[in-house]
């Protein structure tokens, strides 16, 4: 029988999903939930609510954009210090590959052997430093790009369904209570399936999702009620 192993993979793509459609979920909702305990037009609450989603793709794309281009040029930092390091102080190095594997319980004889065949590839070998000694992995060339648009757009999926509510209902009271439905049922459904595919429990991460957002847009709410009540 042929055991076949199951590793989550596309972890970057993933991530980027989750942080773009967990704030979108919360952010808009939180700011239209707030708009709606002080104001009595739905049409401000929803020029409000995309002028948010706009800005909040654009701050959220553009920081994945920077971090992904951090990421890359941290990566081309060390790769260049590894590769100048076993050019002048191979000696150094060498005992750095020992000890990595003295760590795994390699014997000396073992740990001389494999640091010979290391040493006679350059390339390899600073690769194996990159890898094991500083746990940096070669980042994708279009990380941060990939990154930016995935963020961005997940933010914008994400923002928009609680501001749909403003479109069919009469008033932001009728809207809010609608978007609160669509939300919640969202960030639970959200919640449960970056569970599933994260391997952690399904119900509490749906749950822990969930309550994130309505602690978000509870706050937003009273903050707005209490200001509105204190200027009039």
């Amino acid at each position: 029988m042929v055991h076949t192993e199951k590793h989550l993979k596309s972890s970057d793509f993933i991530t980027d999903i989750v942080i773009g459609m967990s704030d979108g979920l919360t952010v808009p909702f939180a700011l239209a939930a707030g708009l709606s305990g002080a104001v009595s037009s739905n049409t401000i609450v929803i020029t409000a609510g995309i002028a948010e989603i706009v800005a909040g793709c654009i701050a959220m794309g553009l920081g994945g954009y920077l971090a992904g281009k951090t990421e890359q040029e941290h990566y081309q930092s060390e790769l260049k210090r590894e590769y100048d390091e076993v050019e002048h102080v191979p000696e150094k190095e060498i005992s750095e590959i020992k000890y990595i594997f003295q760590e795994y319980g390699v014997d000396e004889e073992g740990q001389n052997l494999i640091a010979k065949q290391l040493s006679k590839d350059k390339d390899m070998w600073v690769n194996f430093m990159m890898k094991f000694e500083l746990g940096l992995e070669k980042p994708d060339a279009n990380r941060a790009r990939n990154s930016a648009l995935t963020i961005g757009l997940a933010y914008f999926v994400g923002g928009l369904l609680p501001l749909t509510a403003y479109f069919m209902t009469s008033t932001p009271h009728q809207g809010l209570f609608l978007s609160s439905v669509i939300t919640i049922f969202c960030l639970f459904t959200f919640g449960y399936f970056k569970s599933k595919v994260t391997g952690q429990p399904k119900l509490k991460g749906a749950l822990k999702v969930t309550f994130i957002g309505i602690i978000a847009a509870a706050a937003a709410y009273f903050v707005a009620v209490g200001f509105d009540r204190m200027f009039h």
